[in-house]
């Protein structure tokens, strides 16, 4: 009876491991094209200011953004919050958005580096994946330098930049798995 037991828990564990390692591989394949849409076909033109989606209170968690756990990012306000189990906002900041946006909708952290060199030949730090949109992958990540600059609007980047600090938080909040809603 034990070793059948033992045979039944390793049969299980092989299972999730495969299951794991097919989802890695999807989420590395990019979003379905029904999904994918361009950053500059919903962004102002260039030097037009957005505004945020509530004047009165720029920083508050967006309506129908979910529940629970989970990184909430506004694609139109250049916003995340960072929103723990009893849905109270932890931390919110702005981020300079990449050229290439994720559709909205709910995704999750797929992967994680502590330091890479970004799509647009950047060092950058706690990087933290959570999407594809066809052969750029979507993430959250700070510049070791410090910089925010707008990417080349030419280029089609994923990197969501956020500040050092604010990378730091979001690298302790955002692990594998972690849900992230994308808002307009």
């Amino acid at each position: 009876m034990v070793s059948s037991s033992a045979g039944f828990v390793t049969g299980l564990t092989a299972a999730a491991l495969t299951t794991i390692g097919v989802l890695a591989h999807q989420a590395s394949a990019g979003a379905p094209a029904a999904l994918e849409r361009s950053h500059a076909s919903s962004t102002p033109a260039p030097g037009a200011s957005k505004a945020p989606r509530d004047r009165r209170h720029p920083e508050a968690l967006p309506t129908g953004s979910g529940r629970g756990e989970r990184v909430v990012y506004s694609v139109d306000d250049d916003r995340v919050w960072l929103v723990d189990a009893g849905d109270k906002v932890q931390r919110t900041f702005k981020v300079t958005p990449s050229t290439v946006d994720p559709a909205p909708g709910t995704y999750a952290v797929t992967s994680r580096s502590n330091r890479v060199t970004g799509s647009d030949g950047i060092p950058v730090e706690h990087v933290v994946r959570f999407a594809g949109v066809k052969d750029v992958v979507i993430g959250f990540s700070a510049a070791v330098d410090g910089s925010m600059a707008k990417p080349d609007p030419g280029e089609r980047t994923g990197g969501i930049r956020q500040t050092r600090a604010d990378g730091d938080a979001m690298w302790r909040f955002a692990t594998i798995g972690q849900p992230v809603v994308v808002v307009p």
